[in-house]
């Protein structure tokens, strides 16, 4: 039961680092550092001051470059792969004590895909956003992100089963909306000419 509610947590966390890579990564080590969590082996160090200190300096840096013009676009390609290695890091940083290959393939497979999931859903959205107002309701989108990132990791931490309800329903939403895009539609069928 205890590897379960850790995946719970884990995948939670890994849907939050999809919207902002460090708000969740501070969040689970706030967690541990009180004592609320507690973290795998090999992963204590999420838990610590400096490790706390440098989320918290890396989430107020990454909040503030989400709300300037253009840069959040350039941000999204940055943080893709940052978002799918904090995903990984955060689900495998709470599956307990099971064998290294289940720890890493669930972590990579569950933590980093839903991660990649969230991630895409986010990007195409400031895609569609700069494309439709020139960036100008780019800060909408970023507010709406960061109170996503907030909100999942909070619930990740204190009801990780109702959190990965809501994790599964967002991701069910984001593939459907990136599988009816019109570039996945017209990469998958074939016109006939």
């Amino acid at each position: 039961m205890e590897t379960i509610i850790g995946l719970a947590v884990g995948t939670g966390l890994s849907a939050a680092c999809g919207f902002r890579v460090f708000v969740p990564l501070l969040g689970l080590g706030v967690a541990a550092l009180s004592g609320y969590l507690t973290l795998s082996q090999g992963f204590q160090w999420l838990g610590t001051w400096p490790a706390v200190i440098a989320f918290a300096t890396a989430t107020v840096l990454e909040i503030c470059a989400y709300y300037v013009p253009w840069v959040d676009n350039m941000l999204d390609a940055l943080m893709t792969p940052a978002a799918v290695a904090a995903g990984t890091i955060s689900t495998a940083s709470m599956m307990g004590d099971v064998s290294p290959f289940l720890k890493w393939s669930a972590a990579i497979i569950a933590g980093g895909g839903i991660s990649a999931i969230v991630q895409g859903g986010t990007v195409a959205l400031r895609a569609k956003s700069s494309a439709a107002t020139g960036g100008m309701t780019n800060s909408m989108v970023s507010t709406v992100e960061l109170a996503g990132s907030t909100l999942l990791t909070v619930c990740a931490i204190v009801i990780p089963v109702i959190c990965l309800i809501i994790v599964l329903l967002i991701c069910g939403f984001m593939i459907r909306k990136m599988a009816n895009s019109p570039g996945i539609k017209s990469f998958f069928t074939r016109k006939n000419e």
